[in-house]
């Protein structure tokens, strides 16, 4: 079966046969899988009212556990956002009901951000739902396959995830 990657990678090697394209042949299927995964993903989260930034917040404080919070500093480790970014995410978040500041009892000028009921639910909805998505775009792939695919992006990602800073 031929995809547009194919087709792109041809035109290049037939119009310069001098360079080595192999990398396009991986890299831009991971390109256009990625759009078509940032597609699948806004619609999944735009099912329950969410924007990809409300759904990585939320369920970076679902994924804490029980109470299911988090100081903003530990937030902008999870998220890769600023300080300021940040502040202005949560701000957002509580006008909606979903997350709430308390005081943090070990640092008298620190907050802490919880998840209120509300965003749990909605953490929780969206999750199934991106879960649906991501289950239809992998449909192709056996669960062996789905296994080599991961062992191999894991390969290419985990020295991106792990550079100090």
């Amino acid at each position: 079966m031929e995809d547009e990657v194919d087709r792109l990678v041809a035109a290049w090697r037939r119009e310069r046969p001098d360079l080595d394209v192999e990398p396009l042949e991986v890299l831009s299927r991971v390109s256009r899988l990625a759009r078509h995964l940032d597609r699948a993903r806004r619609l999944a989260f735009a099912e329950h009212s969410l924007e990809p930034w409300e759904f990585d917040v939320l369920t970076a404080l679902r994924r804490a556990g029980t109470p299911y919070q988090l100081s903003p500093g530990q937030l902008l480790t999870q998220t890769l956002v600023t300080s300021g970014t940040m502040t202005n995410r949560i701000d957002r978040l509580t006008k909606k009901g979903l997350v709430e500041r308390l005081p943090d009892p070990s640092d008298r000028r620190g907050v802490l951000v919880r998840l209120t009921t509300e965003g749990q639910d909605r953490a929780d909805q969206a999750l199934a739902g991106l879960l649906d998505q991501e289950r239809a775009i992998l449909a192709e792939l056996s669960r062996a396959q789905r296994g080599e695919l991961a062992g191999l992006l894991r390969q290419l990602t985990a020295p991106f995830d792990n550079i100090p800073g």
